[in-house]
């Protein structure tokens, strides 16, 4: 009996753990579309397994930052969640409720304030990375003169003072007319105390950039791609001081070398930043800097793309 007992718990185990090795066709990165009244927002989920037999994951909305999901429930075709507010309006917990079939995924959010809205959703393509990249020329996208190749998302606060990009309150963000796909990025830039702002690079993963000087590394603070990768130092300057990143994307990895150190080093961005202008990543996207949060100052910006 014993022997039979033993034999059958193990047999259970065994089937737990190809269960788990077999994963669950939910199981990945997903991008998706949420309509709000009309209009479309990109959003991104994970979900994954954790142990034998619970689905855990991680959900960005359309701003702020990838948030853990504690359980996500499935039942045949359907699953859902529910997440605390992170920066949306008080109310109910955020719910949201969908199906699967095949790739493709569709379903319903209702939000804190119980709205309810539509989304669908695809699996979040692989981006191919090259080892030996060959790049091509340099180019200045600021030329230390005006707005020439960019554009302004809403009313313009930008202007260029003595040969400086200046923000010099909270206003509309900034994007490059020109996209790119695989890059070098080099900017200098400056900020006021308690500022924050950002890079968004393609226009779907932040940079960012605030005023945490003496703070301990996180992926919110400053050199994070903001909510996913963490930087191994914190080398923020104060503020008032010019300071730099250098940054590499190619594929979903990423360097960072801020004020002349390596901070994240050739890490793969998970998924986008909450505030990305769209959820194509294997498209090419182009640099916008953020200008709804705080006052921010760039001396130059140089993009080096890959040939």
């Amino acid at each position: 009996m014993k022997s039979r007992f033993v034999s059958v718990a193990f047999s259970l185990i065994l089937s737990m753990v190809t269960f788990a090795q077999e994963g669950h066709p939910l199981e990945g990165k997903w991008n998706l579309t949420i309509t709000e009244d009309g209009k479309e927002f990109p959003s991104w989920l994970e979900v994954r397994h954790s142990g034998t037999n619970t689905m855990v994951g991680r959900f960005c909305y359309k701003f702020g930052s990838a948030r853990p999901v504690a359980e996500v429930k499935i039942k045949e075709k359907m699953f859902s969640f529910s997440i605390p507010n992170q920066w949306e309006p008080k109310g109910i917990d955020m719910q949201l409720i969908g199906t699967q079939e095949g790739n493709e995924l569709k379903g319903t959010l209702i939000y804190t304030d119980g709205k309810i809205y539509t989304w669908t959703g695809k699996p979040s393509p692989e981006l191919p990375y090259t080892e030996n990249p060959k790049w091509g020329k340099s180019k200045k996208l600021f030329n230390g003169k005006d707005l020439e190749g960019w554009k302004a998302m809403g009313e313009n606060q930008w202007v260029v003072k003595d040969g400086i990009l200046t923000s010099d309150k909270q206003g509309a963000n900034l994007v490059s007319e020109e996209t790119f796909s695989d890059f070098k990025l080099s900017v200098e830039f400056r900020y006021p105390k308690g500022s924050n702002s950002g890079l968004y690079l393609r226009g779907r993963y932040e940079v960012q950039i605030a005023d945490n000087k003496g703070l301990e590394p996180s992926d919110i603070y400053f050199g994070g791609i903001y909510g996913h990768l963490t930087p191994n130092e914190n080398v923020a300057k104060a503020a008032g001081e010019w300071q730099t990143y250098d940054i590499t994307l190619i594929g979903r990895r990423a360097t960072i070398v801020a004020n002349g150190k390596t901070i994240i080093s050739n890490q793969n961005i998970p998924g986008m930043t909450g505030g990305a202008l769209d959820n194509d990543e294997a498209a090419p996207g182009p640099i916008l800097i953020q200008g709804d949060h705080g006052p921010v100052e760039f001396k130059s910006i140089e993009i080096t793309p890959m040939q």
